[in-house]
């Protein structure tokens, strides 16, 4: 096939029958080239005796010399040069160029290592600790030359100019790795006491976590002494201030104890960690580091930790470990929380639950005091609800818990002293704090405290529980006093008059009783007066005072005509304190009467229901009759809806309604819808005969 492309044609790319490869193109390339010239095509000239090489040299060295002229302070040129003359053996020449260079910058450290690195390779020893010595005197701070004057006589063998040099060294306060390395020179020379000496002498110069860290894995990896670098960790934690100890410290520490088997102490150490690092303790707030100004990575580190000790408990830790372990995380959550929100007290609540469970006396009590001390911002009741709940929770934990009453009612009080009574006050707390008087037996206490809180406070449940807690104990002239403040406060309560009058009729002062209550019934604004009305009446029935009864009742129609009034008159009358069967039938009928004349339908068929029942228990079947005629008949009808406010007709809406067939005006009507019902009954049996019809 050809190789032109045009048309259809396709080009040929099957491979060649004989195949170079690079390598072979480039060793026939290699000897293919011009011997006389190199890579970069300069012509090298070969030279045949001593005068041309010496006019070789010349001419090299003038090369060198016009570039230094053109440009003195490139020291790649003087060092390019100074190696020209050390390729030709030319030493002194080359230990010239070296000085002269430093004559034009002496505080370039680069020009010191070449210039020392001549001497060294051509082994003048002397010479270059001349260089050495002149370098570090200059540039002090070079590290690297310090390391290379240093590595120099620790190889040729003179340990004790070494040792002299990396003093020398010291007395700079270099950074932590010259003196890591200086204890690692005396690892080398077998003496670990001087080694020893020289991390000592580091921590006393830079006392940081960093150079106790590096001493301790010295003294595990290199020394191999593990009582050694357990001291070093430990002196880690006790020298140093807490606020400059990191995770790192309690990580490394824990992790070398977990790697020469010591469980229980690497244990310790996290637990000792996670208490110092508010992971969870409860008493972890006292450390003085505010964890917002914590950086990221010590944040980062600290997550680190707890991921290890989270390891460390499910390879070598028990249920206890672990449960010890999930406590700390949920303490951390709480913390967390709280510190976010000040005043979210639930969280407040769940954590002190937490420690009571699970915690100590002390960890309890300093959860409650830092969550009343978070004060709400606002002095709205709603936002110290759950504020006083913490207070109640403190309260009865030093009472029920630590059964240290004293210490509970100091508790009490502190939250009465914390409310602002001027704005708003809690019944509760006044009462708890009673109570708690009560239990101790310090009546006198209590007493003063609820007569405090009435004249702070005086809420009703005030009232009612100082009512409740002298009954109790038989104090009935207290309780008349204190009756008498209530309704002096609360006059239209109705509750509290009734109450009043029980009391009296139960302590057998019927006098004072229908007093109280005739006084009660005659108050112009009564909350609930038909609960009142009722204690009376049934008061003079239980009292065997029909007479007095059927007054009230009378009385009581005066002011209300409401149907439940009229059947309970009706009632009252049938039973054997009334006057008879007879009298409960003029009251039912005298009542039907007025509300039919009020034209009050709902209530005649609830009139007439309780008449009908009276009657079938206490009457006969005429009498039963009688009250069945008079039961109305209820119907369906439509009417229009409408909209109250704009008056527009909303549709059309089905209601019921009952017609009674003693009203006059409803007869026609009635006559019309039985003739439009007996017509629709007619009509649908037609309409039944024609089908009928039509499918025989």
């Amino acid at each position: 096939m050809s190789n032109r492309i045009g048309g259809n044609q396709v080009k040929n790319r099957a491979p060649a029958a004989i195949q170079i490869s690079a390598e072979q193109l480039i060793r026939e390339a290699s000897e293919r080239q011009d011997l006389t010239s190199n890579v970069a095509g300069v012509v090298i000239n070969k030279v045949n005796d001593a005068e041309e090489y010496q006019s070789q040299l010349r001419l090299r060295r003038k090369t060198f010399e016009d570039e230094i002229r053109r440009q003195r302070e490139h020291i790649g040129t003087w060092v390019k040069y100074a190696n020209f003359e050390e390729e030709n053996k030319e030493l002194e020449r080359a230990r010239s160029i070296y000085e002269r260079a430093l004559e034009v910058d002496h505080r370039g450290p680069l020009l010191w290592l070449k210039y020392a690195e001549f001497e060294m390779r051509n082994e003048f020893v002397n010479h270059a600790r001349n260089v050495w010595d002149r370098a570090v005197s200059i540039l002090p701070r070079v590290d690297q030359l310090w390391y290379k004057y240093t590595y120099m006589e620790e190889m040729v063998g003179d340990l004790p100019k070494a040792r002299a040099v990396w003093e020398r060294w010291m007395e700079w306060q270099p950074d932590d790795n010259a003196w890591l390395s200086f204890a690692r020179f005396e690892g080398r020379c077998g003496d670990l006491v001087l080694a020893k000496n020289v991390l000592e002498r580091y921590c006393a110069s830079y006392p940081s976590v960093r150079s106790y860290l590096k001493y301790a894995r010295w003294a595990e990896y290199d020394a191999k002494d593990v009582v050694l670098a357990r001291e070093v960790y430990e002196r880690t934690l006790s020298e140093l201030e807490i606020e400059e100890v990191n995770a790192k410290v309690f990580k490394y520490f824990a992790s070398f104890e977990e790697r020469h088997g010591e469980y229980e102490r690497a244990r310790i150490i996290y637990m000792h960690a996670v208490d110092t690092f508010k992971l969870g303790q409860g008493n972890a707030h006292k450390v003085t580091e505010d964890a917002d100004e914590v950086d990221d990575n010590e944040k980062s580190r600290r997550v680190d930790l707890y991921k290890a000790y989270v390891a460390f408990e499910k390879k070598f830790g028990n249920k206890e470990g672990v449960e010890n372990l999930i406590l700390t995380k949920q303490r951390a959550e709480y913390r967390a929380k709280v510190e976010a929100e000040p005043t979210d007290y639930d969280s407040w609540l769940e954590w002190t639950k937490l420690e009571e469970t699970h915690g100590s006396p002390a960890d309890v009590r300093d959860v409650f005091e830092r969550a009343v001390a978070n004060i709400p911002p606002a002095n709205d009741k709603k936002f110290w609800r759950r504020y006083i709940y913490v207070w109640i929770n403190y309260a009865l934990y030093e009472e029920l818990e630590m059964e240290d009453s004293a210490q509970a009612v100091k508790v009490y009080n502190a939250c009465l002293g914390v409310i602002p009574h001027k704005s708003f006050s809690f019944a509760k707390v006044w009462v708890l704090t009673a109570k708690c008087h009560i239990r101790r037996r310090d009546l006198k206490a209590a007493r003063a405290v609820m007569g405090r809180a009435i004249g702070v406070c005086g809420k009703e449940s005030l009232f009612k529980e100082y009512i409740k807690f002298e009954l109790a104990l038989g104090e009935v002239d207290r309780c008349r006093t204190l009756y008498g403040k209530y309704l002096e406060t609360y006059p239209e309560n109705c509750e509290a008059w009734k109450k009043f009058s029980e009391l009296e009729e139960s302590v057998g002062e019927v006098d004072r009783c229908r007093a109280l209550l005739e006084l009660a019934v005659g108050q112009e604004s009564l909350d609930m007066p038909e609960v009142l009305w009722k204690g009376f009446i049934d008061f003079e029935i239980n009292q065997g005072e029909g007479d007095k009864a059927r007054s009230l009742f009378e009385r009581l129609l005066e002011k209300t005509g409401h149907v439940k009034v009229w059947i309970s008159f009706a009632n009252f009358e049938a039973t054997e304190v009334g006057r008879g069967v007879t009298a409960a039938r003029d009251v039912y009928q005298k009542a039907y009467d007025r509300l039919k004349e009020d034209d009050l339908r709902e209530e005649r068929v609830m009139l007439l229901d309780a008449w009908r029942t009276m009657e079938k228990e206490q009457g006969s079947a005429e009498k039963v009759a009688e009250v069945e005629a008079k039961l109305p008949r209820r119907i369906k009808k439509k009417r229009m809806k409408t909209d109250p406010h704009t008056g527009a007709e909303l549709g059309w809406e089905e209601y019921y309604e009952f017609v009674f067939p003693d009203d006059k005006k409803a007869g026609g009507n009635l006559k019309i819808l039985e003739m439009a019902a007996k017509w629709k009954k007619q009509q649908a049996e037609a309409q039944k005969r024609k089908a009928d019809d039509i499918s025989s």
